[in-house]
C-alpha cells in the first residue's frame, strides 16, 4: 500500500471517528433531533397523531388549541410545557394570566399523555406533546406537515410572572410584537407568516370592540365592520359569554393564505392583523403571501420550527412529568 493510500485511509478513519464523536456528543447533551423516541418509544409520534385525529373528530376546535398552546408555551422562557402546569399551593399557573384568556382544551392533553404512558411509561415529555400535537393540529387544519425534532424535557416550575411581558397583547403595536418574535430569532417575514395562524378559529369580542366603539376604526372595510358589530353588539362584552367573531369567514378552519387576501381587503379582525398591511416592514410579505400559498406555507413552517425549538430543556435538566398538570 503506498503512502497516499495509507494517508487517505487514516483520514477516512479519523472522519468516521469524528462523526461518531459528534453523534455521541449530541446524544449525551440531549440536543433535539428527529425521531428522538425511535428506540425508547417507537410509536410515540404515531400515538400523538392518532389521539389528535380522534379528538379533532369529536371536538374540532382542539386543533386550533394545539397550535395556540405551542405559541403560549414557547414564547414564555422555553418550550418546556410550563403552560400546562395547573394551580397548586406552590404553583401559580400561566393559564390564569390575562394573556391566556380564551385558551381551552387543556384537559385533552391528558388524553394524549395517558395513551403515551400506557405504551411507554415515563418516556415522552409533555413539552414534546405540545410540539407534536401542534404539528398534527396544523395538519388537521389542512396546513403543511412539519418535521419536528423532539427530545424536549419538562420544566419543574411555572413562569406566570413572565407571561405578561412575553406574550404580546391583541392591541400592542406591531413594532413591539415584531421585537418579541425577534427575541427568539424570528424575523419580520417569519412573524408575518406565523400570524397567518389567525386564519383559523375565532376571537372573543373583548379583543375586537376597541376597533368598533365608540367609533369604527376607519381602516376596517365598512361591510366587514357591520358583520363585526353584529357579532359584538356591545362595547362592554361579558368575558364569560359566548361572544366571538371569526378570524376568517371564508375558510375558518383551514390554515391558508385567505388571511392575507382578507387583510388586503381591510378585513383584519384585530389591530395587529391590519397593521401587517400598513407597516413597511411587513406589507411586502402580506402581498406576496396573498398570491402564493406555497410561499406562505414555506415561511410558516420555518417560523413555527424556530418557535418550537426556543430554548428547550434537554439532557439531564428538567424532568419527564407523569402528569402534565403537575411536577413530579
Amino acid at each position: 500500500m503506498n503512502k497516499r493510500m495509507v494517508l487517505g485511509s487514516r483520514a477516512h478513519s479519523l472522519f468516521l471517528l469524528f462523526s461518531l464523536f459528534l453523534c455521541f456528543f449530541s446524544f449525551v447533551n440531549g440536543e433535539l433531533r428527529l425521531n428522538f423516541y425511535s428506540e425508547s418509544c417507537p410509536q410515540a409520534e404515531d400515538i400523538v397523531k392518532e389521539e389528535v385525529e380522534k379528538l379533532y373528530h369529536k371536538h374540532g376546535n382542539t386543533a386550533v388549541s394545539w397550535v395556540r398552546n405551542l405559541f403560549h408555551d414557547c414564547m414564555v422562557k422555553s418550550c418546556d410545557a410550563s403552560l400546562l402546569l395547573e394551580e397548586t399551593s406552590s404553583t401559580i399557573s400561566e393559564q390564569n394570566s390575562p394573556r391566556s384568556f380564551g385558551m381551552r382544551n387543556f384537559k385533552y392533553v391528558k388524553v394524549i399523555k395517558d395513551a403515551l404512558e400506557k405504551e411507554c411509561p415515563n418516556t415522552v415529555s409533555c413539552a414534546d406533546i405540545v410540539a407534536l400535537s401542534a404539528r398534527e393540529g396544523v395538519v388537521m387544519l389542512k396546513g403543511p406537515y412539519i418535521d419536528m425534532r423532539t427530545g424536549r424535557r419538562d420544566s419543574k416550575e411555572s413562569y406566570s410572572q413572565d407571561v405578561i411581558n412575553s406574550i404580546p397583547n391583541h392591541n400592542d403595536s406591531l413594532s413591539f410584537i415584531l421585537s418579541r418574535f425577534q427575541s427568539i430569532g424570528i424575523n419580520a417575514e417569519g412573524t408575518t407568516a406565523l400570524l397567518g395562524a389567525h386564519s383559523v378559529g375565532r376571537v372573543h369580542c373583548i379583543n375586537v370592540v376597541g376597533r368598533l366603539y365608540p367609533t369604527v376604526d376607519p381602516s376596517i372595510d365598512p361591510i366587514y365592520a357591520e358583520y363585526l358589530k353584529g357579532r359584538c353588539p356591545s362595547p362592554e362584552p361579558d368575558p364569560k359569554a359566548v361572544l366571538y367573531a371569526r378570524n376568517d369567514r371564508d375558510t375558518p378552519m383551514i390554515i391558508d393564505n385567505m388571511y392575507y387576501k382578507n387583510l388586503l381587503k381591510h378585513k383584519g379582525l384585530m389591530l395587529v392583523d391590519q397593521q401587517l398591511v400598513t407597516d413597511p416592514s411587513t406589507s411586502q410579505f402580506v402581498e406576496k403571501m396573498a398570491v402564493d400559498n406555497d410561499y406562505f406555507y414555506e415561511k410558516f413552517t420555518e417560523a413555527l420550527l424556530l418557535m418550537s425549538e426556543n430554548n428547550p430543556v434537554t439532557g439531564d435538566e428538567g424532568e419527564i412529568r407523569k402528569d402534565c398538570r403537575f411536577v413530579n
